[in-house]
């Protein structure tokens, strides 16, 4: 599915990314977990190509100087230049940190939006589909976005990712200032998405606690470097990572 090797991104002098190579095979979960500030939104941004467009407004502006390493293949094929709506037409697609909807417009309109890729009736049976995995998204379809909770804007962010098509969907610290019963309805969904759509998932977080135990395979970032990686079950059993993000002691 999606294969990134030796993925380095420096912002000026100071070291974002260090030498990270991630693999997310057909129909996975993979995780990323880290502290803040370890990297886990400059690799989604790589990986996404949103990157590479930060990266040109920067020089066009005269300011920060970003440098981009590495390698990203996609199915098979070097996407390692091209441009993110070229990476979203191929089917990866970012529900980024912080929801970020368009809160002027309605939950319809949101998920109408995300479904700029679709063909109509792919938008239709995905509508469907979203609202039978959020239910409370169509009772709340006419309800302008800036007026929903925490929750129910992140539903409406995943949501509107669904209505893009995504092969590979790239979720950004998606349960970021939620209550735990939010947190565990859409770690269920999560789950759900890539059992009932077959869609490959990447999915950050700073804590792991909620996400590990869905996940298939697990990296650790700190400082921006993968300082661990594995299988779930061989993860969660690993007393540092039971004490660093559990906040286990053994």
């Amino acid at each position: 599915m999606l294969e990134a090797t030796g993925l380095m991104v420096f912002y000026e002098n100071m070291l974002a990314l260090n030498n990270v190579s991630i693999k997310c095979e057909d129909k996975q979960i993979v995780g990323v977990f880290g502290a803040n500030s370890a990297g886990k939104s400059t690799l989604m941004y790589t990986l996404s190509g949103i990157m590479e467009d930060i990266r040109k407004k920067e020089t066009m502006a005269g300011g920060e100087r970003i440098t981009v390493l590495g390698q990203i293949r996609f199915l098979g094929r070097d996407i390692t230049d091209l441009k993110p709506s070229k990476r979203a037409r191929e089917g990866i697609i970012l529900c980024p940190e912080r929801r970020r909807i368009f809160p002027e417009c309605s939950v319809i309109e949101n998920l109408r939006i995300g479904a700029y890729l679709a063909t109509p009736s792919q938008a239709k049976d995905t509508l469907e589909y979203v609202f039978k995995v959020y239910p409370s998204l169509e009772r709340l379809q006419k309800r302008v976005g800036g007026f929903l909770s925490g929750g129910e804007q992140q539903m409406l962010a995943v949501g509107r990712a669904l209505m893009a098509q995504p092969k590979l969907l790239l979720m950004d610290e998606p349960l970021l200032g939620l209550s735990p019963r939010i947190q565990a309805m859409l770690v269920r969904s999560t789950k759900e998405i890539r059992d009932e759509k077959g869609i490959s998932i990447i999915v950050t977080e700073q804590y792991a606690r909620p996400v590990l135990p869905i996940v298939d395979y697990a990296f650790i970032l700190e400082n921006g470097a993968a300082v661990l990686e594995g299988p779930r079950d061989e993860v969660l059993n690993n007393p540092d990572v039971r004490s660093a993000y559990f906040g286990v002691s053994e």
